[in-house]
């Protein structure tokens, strides 16, 4: 099953955004702190507890400098799914972004979980698009 969001717009470069984004250190600041606990990171893995769901954690396996980040699961996570994240940049304070789900899910399981993955998705590409990107330091 493959998944699309809608394209975000982030007034920002694609450089800032990219920075931010491909390193997990950076991810603290965007997480809800009320549904998620015990975080812990790296550059490229970060681990996590989900209110009900349990620990999980994800780890950065590709990165295309200022316009692609993929990131997948730990092995032994309750899913197994493939995240990328794409920037284009339209203008100088302008960059767009789309973020692509992939998850092998048996029929039963993809038509359940398809809706709430969309609008995790779109919900993800909101939070960027209202997140005050500052390039690291």
């Amino acid at each position: 099953m493959e998944i699309e969001s809608k394209i975000g717009k982030i007034e920002n470069s694609e450089e800032v955004v990219y920075l931010f984004l491909s390193d997990f250190n950076n991810f603290k600041s965007m997480v809800p702190a009320d549904k998620v606990k015990n975080w812990t990171s790296t550059e490229d893995q970060c681990h996590f507890s989900i209110s009900g769901m349990g620990e999980t954690g994800l780890r950065i396996i590709e990165r295309s400098p200022n316009n692609l980040i993929k990131i997948t699961t730990e092995k032994g996570g309750s899913l197994d799914f493939l995240l990328w994240i794409q920037l284009k940049q339209k203008s100088e304070k302008d960059t767009r972004v789309k973020i692509t789900l992939r998850a092998e899910l048996n029929p039963m399981m993809a038509a359940m979980l398809k809706g709430p993955l969309k609008k995790f998705a779109d919900s993800l590409i909101d939070q960027m698009a209202s997140f005050q990107f500052e390039k690291p330091v």
